[in-house]
């Protein structure tokens, strides 16, 4: 099996544009822009008594009462920092992503084998210990828990100027939805402080309630109508849309109103899914839906899914990921 850089070489090989100036929202010229949206939390059930691998119901249970279900295992953020240092994006957009300034509040007991296991006040965050010292982070207003983070050889987040911003996106909560903002923006800029993309970093409410899917309308309406500062969360002239959005828009349309709803705007709008869509996706979802995806109003492209052949799963042999990341490689449309 090839390595995940082989593979992605590959992709960007078969899709290069001809040589020429960079465009609006193009990475350097020549250089397909790679996009990754990953939800890299777990759950319960990610960890069955019946079968003997390394991520038991012991870590589960420690993850659940503690940690959120958010990245914090030991092996499962190092393999994610090995995916991600081959895949090197341009640009990635996590969601349940432990916070690791949260250590300070779990009981020692409950430390080893996770990040809070060395943790010290000041340490790198979960985020930045993925993706080391080349990019620039910066998270939803209220969900430390999301986060947006930009190559630096590549471009920096408009109005964050340190590596991490933990309020660096704009965003607002939807009333009677929960706290903090699940829908934000940033725009990317380039060296000279133009603007490459604007970024709409999406993570949904999860459930099938009508009051769930409620929020998730909510939600499709910051991104294209207003996301709560009077303009949509996809303002820019040139838009990348990412993220979980606890729905599938491609099977879920006849019972879900967020589905449907995602759906009737994408049809509305610029945007397109370049992410796979429809009963012919491939299930990244726990093998059932796909509930991850890019879209794009001015590239397009291709993507693939660590974990579906040929490409090998972040964590082989064990089950800790209940989603798997999507990787895109785009050029301008």
């Amino acid at each position: 099996m090839r390595s995940l850089a082989a593979l992605t070489l590959t992709l960007t090989a078969a899709c290069r544009p001809a040589a020429g100036p960079a465009a609006p929202g193009d990475s350097a010229a020549g250089e397909l822009l790679t996009v990754v949206t990953f939800n890299t939390g777990t759950t319960p059930s990610m960890a069955d008594a019946d079968r003997d691998d390394a991520y038991t119901a012991a870590h589960a249970a420690t993850s659940d009462a503690w940690y959120g279900d958010g990245l914090a295992w030991l092996p499962a953020v190092d393999a994610a920092a090995a995916f991600l240092g081959e895949v090197q994006p341009h640009l990635i957009a996590f969601q349940e992503i432990f916070h690791a300034d949260r250590c300070a509040d779990i009981p020692p007991e409950h430390h080893a084998q996770f990040v809070c296991e060395a943790w010290s006040p000041g340490d790198p965050t979960v985020t930045q210990q993925l993706l080391g010292a080349g990019y620039q982070v910066a998270c939803h207003p209220g969900k430390d828990d999301k986060c947006v983070a930009v190559r630096a050889d590549w471009g920096r987040l408009r109005g964050c100027e340190a590596e991490l911003c933990l309020e660096g996106l704009a965003g607002a909560t939807v009333e009677g939805c929960g706290s903090g903002a699940r829908v934000a923006r940033g725009v990317v800029e380039d060296a000279t402080g133009a603007a490459r993309l604007t970024v709409v970093s999406v993570h949904g409410t999860s459930g099938l309630s009508a009051e769930e899917q409620g929020c998730r309308v909510s939600q499709v309406e910051q991104v294209f109508t207003d996301l709560g500062d009077g303009a949509p969360g996809a303002s820019g002239a040139v838009n990348l849309v990412l993220g979980d959005l606890n729905t599938d828009p491609g099977r879920f349309v006849d019972f879900d109103a967020s589905a449907a709803a995602w759906a009737d705007a994408v049809a509305a709008s610029e945007l397109d899914f370049v992410s796979p869509l429809g009963e012919e996706a491939p299930g990244s979802y726990q093998g059932v839906a796909d509930i991850d995806h890019v879209l794009a109003d001015r590239h397009a492209g291709a993507c693939w899914h660590a974990g579906i052949d040929p490409h090998p799963a972040v964590l082989p042999e064990v089950r800790y990921f209940d989603h798997l990341p999507v990787v895109c490689a785009l050029e301008p449309d």
